[in-house]
């Protein structure tokens, strides 16, 4: 398992959540999936993209697909 940095992390969180705002997916309506963003290697962190879900910062729909509310969340 790799092993991150806090700043690493730090930066991860900020480009998913500008990534889903530019994609405007800033609602359930409007979700998308990471892959139908400006991310680069979208899988890359899985896990923690679903840490993020779990803490509420962004939103998953019943299918799969994630979302910011408003302005990040």
């Amino acid at each position: 398992m790799a092993v991150f940095t806090s700043s690493a992390l730090a930066l991860r969180r900020k480009l998913i959540l500008q990534a889903l705002m530019e994609a405007g997916a800033v609602g359930p309506e409007s979700a998308k999936a990471l892959s139908e963003t400006n991310l680069v290697n979208p899988d890359d962190f899985q896990e923690y993209t679903t840490q993020l879900a779990n803490l509420g910062v962004i939103h998953r729909t019943p299918d799969g697909k994630f979302y910011v509310d408003g302005e990040g969340g």
